[in-house]
């Protein structure tokens, strides 16, 4: 009894140490990652593996009570709350999907899991997927990288996860030695900002003003990224203010809205331009409870961001098609997969993280787009607000 105790201590606190620092928004760390399926092979019950699963992923996830409660301006006990809710997903998987037989039965269920929480519906909140981390061990692959690094985890759950773990540590070094971040597109520019709480909820000409005066700043032809929100609501008096302002700049504005009816909002992203305006990308995958709400249509009720699952996975911009990815949809894999496969020419990521103040959400959210981005050897174009 004391020797499982110490095992089942030991996993937890290397679990807890791999989801930690794996997951704290430095791209060259991912990989640590990859040490996650290891530990879940090693438990000797399934307790231990839920355990392992906990920690991982509630290490992983560490920023979201403080966001809720920045989001919410309450205590931490509704962040707490969400929190473990949000890990049910991955650990009821991994601890469903564990087993203690020989042979292939192990690495075959964790393949399972891997797929589980990957797609929908466990996919919803398929956060700290280790298979991210392959854009750091074999950027510029595509997709033999991800398929190599899918083989290289179920490697990791059977009796030769020594040799796989020696091989993913080689690559490592290797890539953090000759490691470059994905370069901007042509002619494009992502804006930071720093409005906080303000930017998508103070919607007067004064605001506007500013951000327009801010994109002029910029050189004819450019096509300037905006973050998530910041044109607030998305009426036809927004686009004419817009595209009036931007006469004569030959400038494309890329921006994050909402667009509001009776049965709820989508959260977009539009285009605008002297030409005009256009709605160019609806979310495919709002924030799980703050947003997207469907309970509510279980009970007669209407309101909550809408879910666009698998629609609009790229856009065309101009003489380019492009894979937008809003907030969430960075944390998650199928998103970004089902736009990697149309081929874009470039991943725009945007996000209005003024709420994750004092986490490392958006360094986490800016990492995984990163890692993606260099997978596929794609132009990445990344706006945020905080």
């Amino acid at each position: 009894m004391r020797h499982d105790l110490f095992r089942t201590a030991v996993v937890v606190a290397l679990s807890t140490i791999t989801g930690w620092i794996g997951w704290s928004g430095e791209v060259l760390l991912l990989p640590l990652a990859a040490s996650f399926p290891m530990l879940w092979s090693l438990a000797r019950t399934r307790l231990q593996a839920m355990a392992a699963s906990a920690a991982y992923f509630l290490a992983a996830s560490r920023g979201l009570p403080q966001g809720v409660s920045n989001f919410y301006s309450s205590d931490i006990w509704p962040g707490l709350l969400l929190w473990l809710v949000a890990s049910s997903a991955f650990v009821g998987v991994h601890s469903l999907l564990w087993t203690d037989r020989k042979g292939w039965q192990k690495p075959l269920r964790y393949l399972a899991a891997c797929v589980a929480m990957v797609v929908p519906p466990f996919g919803i909140l398929g956060w700290a997927h280790p298979i991210a981390a392959a854009g750091v061990l074999f950027p510029g692959w595509g997709w033999l990288g991800l398929g190599a690094m899918a083989a290289g985890l179920i490697v990791m759950t059977t009796q030769y996860r020594p040799a796989a773990a020696l091989a993913m540590t080689g690559l490592w070094l290797w890539s953090a030695a000759e490691w470059t971040p994905p370069i901007l597109p042509a002619s494009w520019i992502g804006v930071d900002l720093e409005m906080g709480a303000s930017l998508g909820r103070e919607a007067g000409l004064k605001r506007q003003q500013k951000l327009i005066d801010l994109v002029r700043l910029h050189p004819p032809g450019t096509t300037v990224l905006l973050p998530e929100s910041t044109l607030n609501f998305w009426t036809p008096t927004v686009g004419r203010v817009w595209q009036r302002s931007l006469a004569g700049t030959e400038i494309t504005v890329i921006a994050g809205a909402a667009v509001i009816d009776s049965q709820g909002y989508d959260n977009v992203l539009v285009k605008v331009s002297a030409d005009g305006s256009d709605i160019l990308y609806r979310e495919r995958m709002p924030v799980p409870g703050s947003m997207w709400q469907p309970w509510r249509a279980w009970v007669g009720e209407q309101g909550g961001a809408r879910a666009h699952f698998f629609a609009n996975s790229v856009v065309d911009v101009g003489d380019q098609t492009v894979a937008p990815l809003i907030c969430y949809e960075q944390l998650l894999v199928w998103p970004v997969m089902q736009s990697a496969f149309h081929r874009p020419d470039a991943i725009v990521a945007v996000g209005n993280g003024w709420w994750t103040a004092g986490t490392s959400i958006i360094d986490i959210q800016r990492a995984s787009s990163e890692a993606w981005a260099r997978l596929f050897d794609l132009p990445l174009v990344i706006s945020f607000n905080s």
